[in-house]
This record gives C-alpha cells, sequence and structure tokens, in this order.
C-alpha cells in the first residue's frame, strides 16, 4: 500500500455529496385520487402491478374505478397505448376512456378500448395470413349467418324431417359449442335433446358451414375469438408481442365472459400477469349466451398471487334497500361475501304485495304510478321489471288505459310477437273481412298456399264466400280447417272467450311446425285467452290491445311530464347496469321466479337467486315487489299462489307485507 495513503499529517480533501434515493413513486399527481375515491375504490387504482380481482357490488362505482385507473397508469408513466380496457360494448368503453380524458388529458384517448370482439378484428386483420385468412374477410351478421345455414341445410338435406330445428337455432348450437369449448354432439344431448334423431345432420350441416365461411374468407362474431384464440396458442412469437405490447390489461363485467373469453386473457397476460378483473359475481345472469360464472371465482386459481379488493359502498339505494338485497343474496351457496352499504337514508321499507291475480296486480301498479307521480317522481325515474317479457301483457293493457306511455325493452310487445299477432290477425278477419293484410297473414301460414295463391284466395273471403269448389283443388286440404273456422264463427253475438279458444285450438298444430320452442309460445297463448276471458265484445278488446304511441297518451296528462316522459317495462336481463328511482318486480310467485324449470338444478337455481338480487338493486328509493296468488302453470299443473322462496324467512322489518283488496 502507498506510504502516502496512510500520512495522517497531510489534510484530507472532502468532497460533498448529494444523496438522492432511486424511487418509481411519482407523487406529484394531477388527480386527487385520495379526495376521489373510497377507500376500496383507491386501494384498486393504486395498485398497478400483479392480478387484480376487483369484486364490485351493484352500484359500487366500478366504472369510476376502471376510469380513475386508467389515468393513474398513465400518471405513473404508463404509455397509454400499453393499456387494454376490454368492455362488454364499445359505448362503455367510449365512457370510460371519455371520462379518463376529462380527469387526467388526451394521452387517455390512446388507451386501446373496446369489446372482445373489435379487439379480435384489430389483431387478425394484421396477422390473418398466418391462419389462412385474406386480409380483407368479411363479417356476417346474424341474419346473414341464417341464410348461409339455410343454403347448406337446402343443398345437403333438400327433404327434411318434420322435427327439424330452424337455422336460428342451428346457430345458437353452433354458437354456443364454440363460446363454451364443447363438442356439437353434447350441446345438442345436454340443451337440445329433442333434436338427438338428427344429431348427425346438424353437426354434417355444421361442417359445412364451416368449410363455407373458409372458402368465401368470411367470419361470424364466434370466428373472431376462436381465431384470435388459435393465433395466440399457435404462434408463440405474435402472442409474446401482443402480451408486451399490452403489458396492463383491463375486463370490466368479468362475470359475463365464456370460457373463450377467458382463455384469451389467459394467453394475453402470459408474459406480465398484470390483469385487473372488475365484476360481480352476484351479478352473473347470461349463462343462456355462454356466460362462465366460474370464471371469476376461478380467477385467483388461474392468476398467481391474486389480490382481491371488495367494492362494497353502495351510492345508488338506501340503506333500506340495500338490506334486503343483501339478505337475499346471502342464500346463495357460493360466490364472494359482501355487505353492500350505503349513507342515503330513506325511511321507506321494500314492500311484498299480495295480490288476488294478475289483473288486479297491474291495476296496483297503475295506481301506485299515480301516485308515485303525484310526488313529483318522474315517469322516466319508474320502472316495471319482469323475469320474462310475457309477464307484463296484463300491465300493459291497464298502462294504455289508464293513458299512462310506456317503453318496453327485452322482448315484443304483446302486439309484436310474432304468434300473437297470428291469433290476433284470426280475430280482425271475422271482425273485418276486408283486412287485407290480416288475410295474407293468416293464408300464408298454410302449407301450400304462396304468394301467388294468396291472390286469388283473398277476394273470396273478402266476400265471405267460403265455398271451396269455386277454388282450384289443390288449395283445399290446406284451407278446409280455416275455412270451418270462419264459417263456424260467422255470427255477430258470439261469445269473446269460446271464440278466442276455437282460434287457439285451431292455430296450435300451426304453432307446433312453426316454432322449434314452440312449448314456451304456447304459454303465451294461455295467456291470451286469459286476456279475452276479461272482454264481451271484439272490438273493445282488439281495440285495448293496439295500445296508443306514448307522444299521444302522455300529452298533457302530468303538469311535470315532458314529451319523451314514458314509463319503462323491462326483463331483468336488459335492466341489467341501469337504475331507477322507483322500481317494482312483478309476477314473483315461485314457479314462475325462479322459473319451475330450474327447481331440479343447483346452477340454475342459483342463477335465478342472481337475477333476483340484480332485479333489486336497479332501486333508489322505492322498491315494490308484487304477486298474485291464482296464476296458473302449465308445466307443473299446478295453482301458483306463493311469493318467490328467495323471500322466504326475510324479517318483515326489512320487506313489508302488503295485502290489496279491491274497495267495494
Amino acid at each position: 500500500m502507498p506510504e502516502n495513503l496512510l500520512d495522517e499529517t497531510k489534510p484530507i480533501e472532502r468532497k460533498k455529496f448529494v444523496l438522492k434515493k432511486k424511487t418509481n413513486i411519482k407523487t406529484d399527481y394531477k388527480i386527487n385520487y385520495e379526495e376521489e375515491l373510497n377507500q376500496a375504490q383507491l386501494e384498486a387504482v393504486k395498485t398497478k402491478d400483479g392480478s387484480i380481482l376487483v369484486v364490485a357490488g351493484a352500484g359500487t362505482g366500478k366504472t369510476k374505478t376502471l376510469t380513475y385507473r386508467c389515468a393513474r397508469l398513465i400518471e405513473d408513466g404508463v404509455l397509454p397505448e400499453n393499456i387494454l380496457l376490454l368492455t362488454f360494448t364499445k359505448k362503455a368503453a367510449k365512457e370510460m376512456l371519455n371520462r379518463a380524458t376529462l380527469i387526467l388529458d388526451e394521452r387517455c384517448e390512446k388507451v386501446a378500448g373496446g369489446t372482445f370482439h373489435s379487439f379480435a378484428n384489430l389483431i387478425l386483420r394484421k396477422y390473418s395470413a398466418l391462419l389462412g385468412l385474406k386480409n380483407n374477410f368479411t363479417i356476417m351478421d346474424s341474419a346473414d349467418c341464417q341464410d348461409v345455414v339455410q343454403h347448406i341445410t337446402n343443398t345437403l338435406f333438400p327433404k327434411k324431417e318434420k322435427r327439424f330445428p330452424k337455422k336460428n337455432t342451428i346457430l345458437e348450437i353452433y354458437s354456443k359449442s364454440i363460446n363454451k369449448e364443447t363438442p356439437v354432439k353434447e350441446i345438442i344431448q345436454k340443451e337440445y335433446y329433442n333434436f338427438s334423431e338428427v344429431e348427425d345432420k346438424i353437426i354434417e350441416i355444421h361442417k359445412g358451414y364451416v368449410k363455407y365461411k373458409r372458402e368465401n374468407s368470411i367470419l361470424d362474431y364466434d370466428d373472431l375469438l376462436l381465431y384470435l384464440k388459435f393465433l395466440l396458442q399457435d404462434h408463440e412469437n405474435i402472442r409474446k408481442k401482443l402480451s408486451n405490447q399490452y403489458k396492463y390489461i383491463m375486463v370490466d363485467e368479468y362475470q359475463d365472459t365464456n370460457t373463450l373469453q377467458a382463455d384469451i386473457i389467459k394467453l394475453l397476460t402470459s408474459e406480465h400477469n398484470n390483469i385487473m378483473a372488475v365484476g360481480d359475481d352476484a351479478q352473473s345472469i347470461y349463462a343462456f349466451r355462454g356466460a362462465n360464472y366460474k370464471n371469476i371465482l376461478d380467477f385467483p386459481n388461474i392468476f398467481p398471487n391474486t389480490k382481491i379488493i371488495k367494492l362494497e359502498q353502495n351510492y345508488r339505494s338506501s340503506q333500506n334497500i340495500l338490506d334486503l338485497t343483501n339478505a337475499i343474496i346471502s342464500k346463495a351457496q357460493t360466490g364472494y361475501k359482501k355487505e353492500l352499504f350505503s349513507q342515503i337514508q330513506n325511511p321507506i321499507k321494500p314492500a311484498l304485495i299480495k295480490a288476488i291475480n294478475s289483473q288486479m296486480e297491474a291495476e296496483f301498479i297503475c295506481q301506485k304510478v299515480l301516485e308515485l307521480l303525484d310526488e313529483d317522481i318522474s315517469l322516466n325515474e319508474i320502472c316495471v321489471l319482469a323475469r320474462n317479457a310475457r309477464m307484463s301483457y296484463n300491465l300493459e293493457i291497464e298502462l294504455s288505459k289508464c293513458n299512462i306511455p310506456f317503453q318496453k325493452f327485452g322482448g315484443p310487445k304483446f302486439m309484436e310477437a310474432a304468434h300473437i299477432k297470428d291469433i290476433i290477425a284470426h280475430l280482425r278477419i271475422i271482425l273485418n273481412p276486408d283486412d287485407t293484410i290480416s288475410l295474407n297473414r293468416i293464408l300464408l301460414l298454410l302449407k301450400g298456399i304462396g304468394s301467388k295463391a294468396v291472390s286469388e284466395i283473398i277476394p273470396y273471403m273478402q266476400a265471405k264466400n267460403y265455398n271451396q269448389k269455386l277454388l282450384p283443388s289443390k288449395y283445399s286440404s290446406s284451407l278446409t280447417p280455416l275455412f270451418s273456422l270462419l264459417v263456424k264463427n260467422d255470427e255477430q253475438n258470439f261469445d269473446l272467450q269460446r271464440l278466442t279458444e276455437e282460434i287457439i285450438r285451431y292455430y296450435k298444430p300451426i304453432l307446433k311446425d312453426k316454432y322449434d320452442d314452440w312449448q314456451k309460445r304456447e304459454k303465451d297463448l294461455e295467456h291470451f285467452l286469459y286476456l279475452s276471458t276479461q272482454y264481451k265484445k271484439l272490438d273493445n278488446f282488439l281495440s285495448d290491445l293496439a295500445l296508443e304511441p306514448p307522444e299521444a297518451s302522455v300529452e298533457g296528462m302530468y303538469k311535470n311530464n315532458i314529451k319523451d316522459d314514458c314509463l319503462t317495462i323491462s326483463t331483468i336481463h336488459s335492466a341489467k347496469g341501469l337504475e331507477w328511482d322507483s322500481v317494482f318486480i312483478i309476477g314473483a310467485v315461485d314457479g314462475r321466479f325462479p322459473s319451475a324449470y330450474s327447481f331440479n338444478s343447483t346452477d340454475e337455481m342459483e342463477e335465478e337467486l342472481r337475477l333476483m338480487y340484480v332485479a333489486t338493486t336497479r332501486a333508489k328509493s322505492n322498491l315494490f315487489i308484487s304477486y298474485p296468488i291464482d296464476m296458473y302453470d302449465y308445466a307443473t299443473q299446478m295453482i301458483l299462489t306463493k311469493p318467490s322462496r328467495f323471500l322466504d324467512n326475510i324479517d318483515e322489518n326489512l320487506l313489508e307485507p302488503w295485502d290489496i283488496e279491491e274497495e267495494n
């Protein structure tokens, strides 16, 4: 060692250093996240890396959480193009990114956002050659797909069995096969067993359908996801490239993903595991579309070291309503346990209304709606929810009588259901033989009768000339039952119920031949018959069924109404994600809600329970659940009298029982 280094007599020159701690934590955020978010939301937004499952209860601000996390990632230095936000509608993705842009800046516009299908389309356009596709492939809509299936079916089997599935049913089978990653044969055996006798032919048509699409470079919606999975699975370099490009992935409504979508997410996150899934297992209600709620339950097992964050503070409903919804969902056998709470206080408690019959139930709702209007609650803030679209028919007629305008979602209006329109067409002909539109409709229902034949037959029917000898003999066998029906009822003083019964009896063979789901539609005919019993005159019945448009009925009725104000009638499935001040849930009778068809299946019963939970969590201030006690169920051949089992053993402090009776 050099000697001078040990010479303590020499002065030591000391240098000054500034110690800087290296950190990736940024503190000068433009957004005050602590002020804008509650504690659980803040934790979700601030957690940057790894797999995160945000269990977001109804009304707890999941959209806000996703929006602020987009902004936070960018403020943390993540490039917008490295963020992928997957939602179930383009509108949802656009709304989130627009809000993120407003709270931060235009960088948020560069975030990749959209639906699974739009993302798949974007990627497949780039790498189509690797999959044997042309980059100018076209995407078919549902109608196009049905036309292709029909073409292939007619080519392969020009003479089909009597009970052969319609083109839309065949497409449903194929779609479920892809989205559930289950063979077509298994889908038929489990869900379409009534077509098991033609199983081989359905599979052969499927092969022809796939071949046709390949040869013509066309894809359907399911193909987009399927080919994306193939691309990621079979081309490791592309998978790595895309995974490294999209370093932070967020998926909204994760409980509604199907098996195929969950596989795609797993492949996209293979290089980093930075995935945030946001959803609520308690709101998984789309199994009929192929959604697999087990995806969200299995998320922590699929993605290592998952951090689970629960959003439980509700910003929509009063605590009284949440107390009831918490009690309902607590009956679930599986799922993430959570307890929704709210700072919104309201002395009004949810009510359980027992009605003598469906007619009284409808009349009560109309009366209550008028009372809510007197309390200055807008029609736009009132909604009636039903387990299925057919359950609101009585109510639609009563609303029309009371001049309460409404809009309906989640199913055809009473006058728009094809099989109901068929029945009404027969009634109209008896009332008015000059109704050419109705004549055309009922004739085209008959086998062997085409457009040319219709033009020959209509003049005879308009003249009430039902002598078949005057018509070509080739039409005789097709027209005999119809002409017999019309001759028998060519009177002015007939009994409306008897007439309706005879028309339905005549129509049922047509219904069975025309629709694969005729069993479900047959129940509509029984309900239609029930409605006819409430009228004596045919013209009054038909007039009430022809509902007035909202603009005509609302005009000048209530002082606070605007022109477009109208009550909403919706199926529960169509109402998910929406909210109203006051909500009515009708037909909550055990056997209909839950459906009797779900009694023997644990999974189906659990989904019915989740459906009730979704319905009750749509309400902000007022919640009314009603059930008639004389509803006849044709499946079980029993009178349904009890409220939904999901409401059993719920304390009266949470759900007030109301018995309604008609005043003398």
